[in-house]
């Protein structure tokens, strides 16, 4: 049995949405549920799961269309007791908008079939991704209080929902699983601007559980260890090897040739192996992403670093 909870989180335009929710009021599988104000996603979640009932929620997000039988897949992952969350693949819905879109769909690729894929053999995907994700009830109960109260610094924290839950779920002892057949499309990102500032939002939320998860990686398979370890400690060592080049080129005049084509070599097999597992020559095409990378993520990031405090939202 489904049933539907719409959170509409304190919209300020309510009243050309009433139509849509008055189309649903007679169907019992539906309840909306209308906040006074903007409370943001977190406590939008926690609204309705406190009204909800059965032994599985599914988050979706309002961005993101579910294939038919996505809800089916996560439930049959669900059926072992032992698993707290499972998440499906994330595509993005508007991927033929602009070249950054198509760049962030083969991203999303990446990041769902070689990253949470890998950690899955090992039942913990550090982060089940909100636009699609599915959670055992009686989990979400026990941990409701301390995810609806997470503090960082002294200051509410209002993102990183995602990561933050799927952190409390492996501290709670459950499994976190991926799905990559039950498919989940969202819209992401066609300009450059916007995408730097979810990316900003998206590395705060990191570093912030990061350091939570380290107390937690010592239960868990080593191999997790190196993988936590590896995605911090990469973009540190690529950010220190493009900073000496550039001194280098600054002080000497001369170019580090060696430098660039580790990083030109690296991204080619890297691409290369992509092409050959998804079977699409246009993940050849991702190399474009590592200038992107160098350029302006990785100052980014060292930003991110420097402000986790801030917890503004950024995309509103």
């Amino acid at each position: 049995r489904l049933q539907v909870y719409v959170v509409d989180d304190g919209s300020a335009n309510v009243g050309a949405v009433a139509a849509v929710h008055a189309s649903y009021a007679y169907d019992p599988r539906f309840t909306i549920i209308l906040l006074p104000s903007n409370v943001g996603k977190r406590k939008a979640q926690i609204a309705a799961i406190r009204r909800s009932f059965g032994d599985l929620v599914l988050n979706v997000d309002s961005d993101t269309e579910i294939d038919s039988d996505v809800v089916s897949k996560l439930v049959r992952k669900m059926q072992d007791p032992a698993v707290g969350a499972a998440m499906g693949q994330l595509k993005a819905s508007n991927r033929n908008d602009s070249w950054l879109t198509r760049l962030i769909d083969m991203e999303y690729w990446l990041a769902c079939n070689e990253e949470r894929a890998a950690q899955t053999r090992f039942g913990a995907v550090m982060c089940c991704c909100g636009p699609c994700a599915m959670y055992r009830r009686s989990a979400l109960l026990l941990l409701l209080e301390q995810y609806e109260t997470q503090f960082f610094r002294g200051k509410p924290s209002d993102f990183g929902e995602d990561r933050h839950l799927t952190i409390l779920m492996l501290k709670a002892g459950f499994r976190t699983e991926y799905v990559p057949d039950a498919i989940a499309a969202t819209v992401v990102p066609d300009t450059l601007l916007p995408y730097l500032r979810q990316q900003l939002r998206w590395a705060r939320s990191t570093y912030r559980d990061t350091l939570l998860g380290l107390h937690l990686l010592p239960s868990l398979d080593r191999y997790l260890t190196l993988d936590v370890v590896g995605q911090n400690l990469g973009p540190l060592l690529l950010a220190i090897s493009s900073i000496a080049a550039l001194a280098q080129l600054a002080l000497t005049g001369t170019v580090p040739w060696w430098t660039g084509l580790t990083i030109v070599a690296m991204t080619l097999i890297r691409c290369s192996v992509a092409a050959l597992r998804a079977g699409e020559l246009r993940f050849l095409g991702f190399s474009l992403h590592t200038p992107i990378n160098i350029f302006l993520l990785l100052p980014m990031k060292a930003y991110a670093l420097c402000t986790l405090s801030n917890s503004d939202w950024l995309s509103r």
